[in-house]
């Protein structure tokens, strides 16, 4: 069995969002405090929309808007669900690139589309994985070239990424794909027999 990663949610340990006390009085301002205490993207101060969505468009299949709003519904879950309301009405003081506010409806359509296309990308790589078209090598290499991207986007939300951490978070990963890889041989050739010899190939 593959090692067991942590999920991502569990990677970050310095929480962008820190918790407000009960009792601490609101300042005069339209703005929540966690809004205003909100440092994710702080890194991409002065960013341009159109730049950042070109970036992710080149390397994703996911907008500017839905890399965006998928981060703020995450950081901005309670118990009792997403703050969409307040991550529309505050969108642009969350998210340098975000210049205008988004009704709830808008938020959870952003989040409904970046679900979709994580769930469909998964499954194009994982095939791409599984049915052979790479070799072991080249699949190692395409794994370096999307971790790259994804530590790239981390590192810019503010997630602080230690060397040792990176290099056994790609550890892990190789692990995990070169299980697949071994799976996805003895699916294809288990019980397959070959078509010149007569040979039934097994799980082995």
């Amino acid at each position: 069995m593959p090692e067991q990663r942590a999920p991502p949610a569990e990677w970050d340990l310095a929480p962008a969002v820190e918790p407000v006390a009960a009792a601490d009085p609101e300042p005069d301002s339209d703005v929540p405090r966690d809004v205003r205490e909100y440092k994710r993207f702080s890194k991409m101060d002065g960013a341009q929309y159109d730049r950042v969505n070109e970036f992710l468009r080149d390397r994703t299949y996911i907008t500017a808007r839905e890399w965006a709003i998928a981060r703020l519904c995450a950081d901005f879950r309670t118990e009792t669900g997403v703050e969409m309301t307040k991550i529309g009405e505050n969108l642009p003081e969350l998210v340098p690139f975000m210049t205008d506010t988004y009704s709830p409806q808008a938020v959870n359509q952003a989040r409904s589309a970046f679900e979709d296309k994580v769930r469909k990308a998964g499954a194009t790589f994982l095939y791409g994985a599984m049915c052979d078209f790479f070799t072991a090598d080249e699949l190692d290499d395409l794994m370096y070239e999307v971790t790259e991207v994804a530590k790239f986007l981390l590192e810019v939300e503010g997630v602080d990424l230690a060397v040792e951490e990176e290099l056994a978070a790609e550890e892990r990963i190789s692990t995990v794909m070169r299980d697949v890889r071994s799976a996805s041989d003895e699916l294809r050739h288990d019980g397959t027999e070959c078509p010149n010899c007569g040979h039934e190939f097994g799980g082995d």
